[in-house]
C-alpha cells in the first residue's frame, strides 16, 4: 500500500508467515516495514484499483460484511519470490486462480466504485518496494522461501493519502464455513511447495 492514494482492502498476515515477511522487510526495506504490516492487497493493487476516498465508510462496510461472513479463513502457500517487471519490487506470489480470486471478484462485483488498475489480479505480499536493488541483494531475495502458509482470516480497510500515514477504517473477520481441502489448495504445482528445512523464512 505504499505510495498510493485511495481506500484499500487488505488481508494482513498473522503468524509465522507474517513474522518471516516482517524480518525480510526489516533487513532489506526498513521504510516499507515501518509503513505497513505484511499483507496481501485484495483491492487497490491489481484487478481493480483503490476505492475513491470520498466513498462513505458505511457503504463500504455494508458491501463487505456479507462477503466476510460467507468466506472461510484460508491457509495458502506462497510461491518463490519474483521481481516485478522493470522495477525493483520483489514480492511473494499467491495462486491468482484459487479462493483469493473468488474473494477478490466478490468484492469487485459489490457495486462499489473502483479506480482502474493496469494489471490483472495478481495476489502477492511485497518484500521490497523502495530500495534500488543491487545484483547481490536481488540474488539473496530471489533465493529466499517463506514456507509457512499465508493465513487470510481478516479483511482490513485502510485509507491512504500519501504523504500522510495510512489509517485503518475498520476490520472484518472471515467467518464463513470451512471449505473442502481441495478448495484450499493451490491450483498451480509451482506454488504448492512443501515446507523445507534449512535457511528459509
Amino acid at each position: 500500500m505504499p505510495a498510493s492514494f485511495g481506500i484499500f482492502v487488505l488481508a494482513e498476515l498473522p503468524g509465522e508467515a507474517g513474522a518471516a515477511v516482517r524480518e525480510i522487510q526489516q533487513r532489506y526495506d526498513p521504510k516499507l516495514a515501518r509503513l505497513t504490516p505484511p499483507h496481501v492487497t485484495l483491492v487497490g493493487s491489481s484487478g481493480v484499483g483503490a476505492i475513491p476516498t470520498d466513498t462513505p465508510v458505511e457503504r463500504i462496510r455494508a458491501a463487505l460484511e456479507p462477503i466476510a461472513a460467507a468466506t472461510a479463513p484460508m491457509h495458502l502457500p506462497f510461491g518463490a519470490p519474483h521481481r516485478f517487471m522493470q522495477t525493483d519490487i520483489i514480492s511473494l506470489p499467491l495462486d491468482p486462480n484459487g479462493p483469493l480470486r473468488a474473494l477478490h471478484e466478490r468484492i469487485a462485483r459489490t457495486g462499489l466504485p473502483f479506480k482502474r488498475s493496469r494489471f490483472l489480479f495478481s495476489p502477492h505480499c511485497t518484500l521490497t518496494f523502495y530500495p534500488t536493488l543491487t545484483p547481490q541483494r536481488e540474488r539473496e531475495l530471489l533465493a529466499m522461501r517463506v514456507t509457512a502458509p499465508a493465513i487470510i482470516e481478516t479483511l482490513q480497510v485502510y485509507l491512504t493519502r500519501d504523504p500522510q500515514p495510512s489509517s485503518l477504517l475498520f476490520s472484518l473477520p472471515l467467518t464463513g464455513p470451512a471449505a473442502a481441502p481441495a478448495q484450499q489448495s493451490s491450483g498451480h504445482p509451482a506454488l504448492a511447495q512443501p515446507r523445507v528445512s534449512g535457511r528459509s523464512f
